[in-house]
């Protein structure tokens, strides 16, 4: 009978052993098939339990004596899983400790060692608490809370290495429980230091601008929510500011980009002084920043505010050799007043509704948000919309006004003025939509259809035997700093059939602010054969000194000039200097917006060469100029002069 007994205790200690094998093959193969971190310490509990358990039913089975063949060889299934236990602490691949039911390291294995960087003996009989860091303490003691009622509890912890660096740990504890009392904790642990600090990378690229080092949208957007929130429980005010560097492009077309990142860099340092530790400075893109007060209690305080970031720009800008002073714009929107906005997403448009005003009133200024603003900005998005339609559906048309000898009263030549027939509103003035066509970069597309069909205008005129005069075409600053210009002026020519020289080409003076640039283009459509002048000269930048060496044929003074020649002997006096100058330069020049006889009678006594205005007449529909053109050849036909 006690053979019997025997037999059986070794049989079952020994298909124990055989389960437990098997399971660990198969195991072992999950884990390394899924390289999965909690399958491992699934694993490694399992293993654990499952190994305890092996070495208790040994241990109860050890009653069998080690007398005979049968009781040495249950000694000996009783040791081998004394020493597969051992291998399985020894050799797992995460950090196992057991512990007291004080916190006290019993026993540690040779990855915890690896992890730490402690010894085993250093470790044993330690406090576990001793090796966290301050923030994880208040965690330990939770944990030992938790497994006191039994239930295990997984925790991210900071512990601190033997050489003072930092180590983050996923770990996991495990009761041990005698009798429904705790008598022991299993702790297993996996260092995710390095898969911690690639998460907190990949944060900061998602989260701050790489180059100045600052918040970026994203964060600001986050940042200002929350803000926002705030304001409304405590009722305070929160103000956003966008700043925007003025002629930031110069600086880079001027310095390189290495510079313009250079004076971003200082610009992103001079704000954070501006700022307490309750505001937030953001790079939102480009060279503009953005800038979140909190806590205000004085809507007055936007202009201190503002007066404060002005102040530090004062002070010049150091890119390696050169000084540079730097002026900003800035758009302030509030979440208070009847204007105020308390969504994050529409604080900040209001904002750049306002710095949008602020640069449209010449920059180096600030703007606070306002109702009128919106407005604003909603009918030029209408007006767009509409212009682009416009455009397509050719709603555009052209007017002509004639320019007449001043010494013999025959047109000389035509100016093509651009109107636009609106379905609803009827005819609109250029003046309302060139300057937004110009901003938005509209005049491109319409300055091309402007040439074209002037130029078939002026063709059909030609081939019906009227008279041939050129017609005048203004080129807007986008359009001639385009580098297909000539190749564009070139085709419509060829596509229209209109001879290259009753074309004339009116420039700015603006747009010759880079004079090396500007004689280069003007020589490449002067070899096309068509004539240049300068418009609305007196008004922009050219020096006299470059102007002789524009390839030019024309002059023309604007009216602002020849409005009060009569009244105004400053005006009188600029106006015949320019006509001076022109005949000794050999150019023509043109006077336009001439209203009146005695205006007539000032120009034509100082010899200017031609006039444009409502004296001799308005811009004509194509109709209106052709019967004029007809008028005029019937009169010289009949007499051989132009009627006074």
């Amino acid at each position: 009978m006690r053979k019997k007994t025997d037999t059986k205790a070794f049989m079952d200690s020994k298909a124990w052993t055989l389960c437990l094998t098997g399971y660990l093959l198969i195991f072992v193969v999950l884990c390394w098939w899924l390289h999965n971190g909690w399958v491992w310490a699934i694993f490694s509990l399992t293993v654990l339990f499952a190994a305890v358990l092996v070495y208790g039913r040994g241990r109860d089975r050890g009653s069998f004596k080690a007398n005979g063949p049968i009781g040495e060889q249950a000694a000996g299934s009783f040791k081998e899983n004394e020493q597969m236990f051992e291998s399985l602490f020894e050799h797992n691949p995460n950090m196992v400790c057991l512990l007291n039911t004080a916190g006290d390291i019993m026993k540690a294995n040779g990855m915890t060692e690896r992890v730490l960087g402690f010894s085993k003996r250093q470790m044993e009989q330690s406090s576990f608490a001793s090796f966290m860091l301050g923030e994880s303490l208040g965690k330990v003691e939770q944990l030992f809370e938790q497994l006191r009622t039994g239930l295990p509890i997984s925790l991210k912890l900071g512990a601190q290495h033997r050489e003072g660096y930092r180590v983050d740990l996923d770990a996991t504890a495990v009761p041990i429980r005698e009798d429904g009392e705790l008598t022991g904790i299993i702790m297993f642990g996996q260092d995710i230091t390095a898969a911690k600090r690639t998460e907190e990378q990949i944060r900061h690229m998602a989260f701050y601008d790489d180059m100045t080092g600052l918040p970026n949208r994203r964060l600001f957007m986050l940042q200002l929510e929350e803000a926002l929130a705030l304001a409304k429980k405590h009722e305070h005010y929160v103000a956003v500011f966008y700043l925007d560097v003025d002629r930031f492009k110069v600086v880079n077309d001027c310095f390189g980009h290495d510079y313009g990142d250079m004076l971003l860099l200082q610009m992103a340092e001079r704000l954070t002084r501006c700022v307490s530790e309750s505001d937030f400075v953001a790079r939102t893109e480009g060279d503009e920043f953005a800038v979140l007060f909190n806590g205000l209690t004085r809507i007055e305080q936007v202009h201190e505010l503002a007066g404060a970031i002005f102040h530090v720009l004062e002070e010049p800008f150091l890119l390696e050799q050169y000084q540079l002073h730097v002026t900003a714009s800035i758009g302030v929107a509030l979440n208070v007043g009847e204007d105020g906005e308390e969504d994050a997403d529409a604080l900040t448009k209001s904002a750049d509704i306002a710095l949008t005003r602020a640069k449209e009133k010449g920059k180096n200024n600030y703007q606070v948000f306002n109702s009128e603003m919106k407005s604003v900005s909603i009918q030029k998005l209408t007006l767009e919309g509409e212009l682009r339609t416009a455009i397509q559906q050719k709603q555009l048309m052209l007017h002509y006004q004639p320019q007449m000898d001043i010494e013999s009263g025959a047109i000389v030549g035509f100016e093509a003025l651009i109107r636009w027939k609106h379905p609803v509103r009827g005819m609109i003035s250029p003046l309302e939509f060139i300057p937004f066509s110009e901003e938005s970069g509209l005049i491109v597309p319409i300055g091309e259809w402007v040439l074209k069909e002037a130029c078939r205008q002026n063709k059909l005129w030609h081939d019906q035997g009227l008279v041939y005069v050129p017609v005048s075409v203004n080129l807007s600053t986008r359009q001639f700093l385009q580098h297909n210009l000539r190749d564009m002026v070139e085709e419509v020519l060829r596509e229209t059939g209109l001879h290259p020289s009753y074309l004339e080409l009116e420039i700015t003076e603006s747009s010759t602010m880079d004079v090396e640039h500007a004689i280069l283009l003007l020589l490449e459509l002067k070899s096309l054969g068509v004539k240049i002048s300068i418009d609305d000269f007196g008004t922009g930048y050219s020096s006299l000194s470059y102007l002789k060496k524009f390839p030019i044929d024309k002059l023309k003074i604007d009216q602002s000039f020849v409005r009060d020649i009569m009244t105004d002997p400053n005006d009188a006096a600029i106006v015949a200097s320019i006509i001076s100058m022109t005949r000794h330069m050999n150019l023509k020049v043109i006077a336009e917006g001439v209203e009146t006889a005695e205006q007539l009678g000032f120009l034509h006594t100082n010899h200017c060469n031609e006039i444009q205005g409502y004296w001799f007449s308005p811009p004509l529909s194509a109709p209106q100029a052709e019967e004029l053109l007809l008028r005029q050849q019937q009169a010289a036909a009949a007499d051989g002069r132009f009627p006074s």
